[in-house]
């Protein structure tokens, strides 16, 4: 009988270029060569975009232009010298000095392109001393891949999506702090709508918050236009990922002129923003609040500064920078929903003064880089009563002051690259959906056991302000409700089932022994 041909599963651009990557392993730290890939993909993606532009303008009989920088600008395309034109580095890819040249491209793509001030490796390349084979064989890894084809699909962002989390999953824990699992995100836009205003985060990471307020805004047909994004990051390369990342999607943003620390060097002091999307670290020690914080303008009106770790740090630096009707949705550790001390006054303010709206705990496994459940928190400076637009629909929304909507997602979820756990859009769309029905006028809001409570600050204050959704979430003892005889006459049944099985199998395989001639004397 022949034997039948299965056909071979194609795969994704992004797991060949996954594997091509991987060949670098050895001689790069894996650290290091996200951003030898990143930095390349990026390059490819400009020249694509570059070269769509120019032929373009010849076919519009604008053969002038063409090397005009200008053209391309007002079209949200960064012009390119000859040298830094992905045919360029192709033709090279196999010289000695390729890495150099790589160099040089990204240089004077950075040179051109004002925007780009900052956001490209400097000198990179030539640094690392690549393997030339192994170079050679990504950039035609890279070089298969076109960028244009399909526009509607975000190619690139899709490439840079995967390759992001991938990182984050390679480095493990205490690692990957720059990206944000996407559903995770994706739930903290679709809860708290970022329309349009200002956008802020500030531990932006690699910029994933402002990726996914863009994609919000565009799915509810609205104009990203009418966002401005602003952001800060510590870490030199994660602020060059950064800008890369939003750069390749045409996002502006605000980054500051450098990466500096949120709390000792604020880009924004300012800042009133509509929206904060934003995942800190966790649990931060170190960060000189006690000692050169003190009277920062950020803790006025919370009486103590924040000590200990910066978690309540993060918290005032966001509150100070809402305006007066923003919403702000962050990610903490559990720890900062309980506990005394300075953390405890800072925290019985925050409700007191109306601001804490939910308090959602996540599943644990969600996050590459620690398995630990962790919080949700949104924040409003508006719970009155009012209206509001989100695209074509008009929300009228009750007044909500002296309530907390306390939500427990740890039963929710789908399995995620074998060992982790992620939220699927229907999840998504209906852990969002109760919160806003929660927060709209003549809506059908119930609590739910084992998922949603709706508290008043007079409960919350009787459990001593603590926040930790357990306290007010009813949930089953199910223990309670089995009948002790009924489970054992179950158990008589199955394992009565399993003995018989077992006897069988015994009986067969003295069998087969027997008749081979070696029989088994028990």
């Amino acid at each position: 009988m022949a034997k039948k041909n299965t056909p071979k599963k194609q795969k994704s651009i992004e797991e060949t270029l996954w594997e091509s990557a991987n060949k670098l392993r050895g001689s790069v730290e894996s650290a290091e060569y996200k951003h030898v890939v990143l930095g390349l993909i990026f390059l490819k993606f400009a020249s694509d975009k570059f070269e769509a532009r120019r032929a373009e303008l010849i076919a519009d009989g604008k053969e002038k232009y063409v090397e005009m920088k200008e053209f391309y600008n007002q079209s949200n395309v960064f012009y390119l010298a000859e040298t830094s034109r992905w045919n360029y580095i192709i033709k090279n890819a196999k010289q000695d000095d390729i890495a150099l040249k790589i160099d040089t491209a990204l240089h004077q793509i950075e040179k051109n392109n004002p925007s780009l001030k900052g956001a490209l490796p400097d000198n990179y390349f030539s640094r690392l001393q690549l393997d030339k084979s192994k170079l050679a064989s990504l950039l035609d890894t890279i070089n298969k891949i076109d960028t244009q084809s399909d526009k509607a699909q975000d190619i690139v962002g899709r490439v840079y999506e995967y390759f992001l989390s991938k990182f984050a999953l390679a480095e493990g824990k205490g690692k990957g702090e720059f990206y944000t699992p996407k559903s995770i995100v994706n739930l903290i836009a679709t809860m708290i709508e970022p329309y349009k205003g200002i956008i802020y985060d500030p531990a932006c990471g690699s910029g994933g918050m402002f990726v996914q307020s863009i994609k919000f805004i565009e799915s509810h047909h609205g104009n990203k236009q009418e966002v401005s994004i602003y952001g800060q990051e510590y870490t030199t390369t994660t602020y060059k990922l950064a800008k890369m990342n939003l750069a390749i999607r045409g996002i502006a943003a605000n980054l500051g002129e450098r990466a500096a620390d949120t709390f000792a060097l604020d880009q924004h002091p300012d800042l009133k923003a509509d929206y904060i999307m934003a995942n800190p670290p966790f649990n931060q020690k170190d960060w000189r609040a006690e000692n050169e914080l003190v009277d920062d303008p950020r803790w006025m009106g919370y009486e103590v500064p924040p000590k200990s770790n910066a978690n309540y740090g993060w918290i005032l630096n966001m509150v100070s920078k809402l305006s007066d009707n923003g919403v702000a949705g962050f990610i903490l550790a559990n720890g900062a929903l309980s506990g005394g001390g300075d953390e405890y006054k800072i925290r019985r303010k925050l409700i007191e003064n109306n601001l804490v709206e939910a308090i959602v705990i996540l599943p644990q496994n969600m996050f590459y880089t620690t398995n630990i459940s962790v919080t949700l928190w949104i924040l409003n400076k508006n719970k009155k009563a009012h209206t509001k637009s989100i695209g074509d629909e008009q929300r009228n929304y009750r007044d909500r002051e002296n309530e907390v909507l306390f939500m427990d997602l740890r039963q929710i979820g789908e399995p995620f690259e074998k060992k982790f756990i992620q939220f699927g859009e229907q999840h998504i769309k209906d852990i969002a959906e109760t919160y806003h029905i929660w927060q709209q006028s003549e809506s059908d809001y119930k609590d739910m056991p084992e998922y949603c409570y709706s508290a008043t600050t007079e409960e919350i204050a009787k459990k001593d302000f603590s926040l930790v959704p357990s306290k007010y979430i009813e949930f089953i003892n199910r223990d309670e409700n089995i009948d002790f005889d009924t489970k054992m006459q179950s158990l008589q049944s199955e394992i009565t089932d399993l003995l018989k099985q077992e006897e069988e199998s015994k009986a067969e395989l003295l069998k087969v022994f027997k008749e081979l001639g070696y029989e088994i004397e028990l």
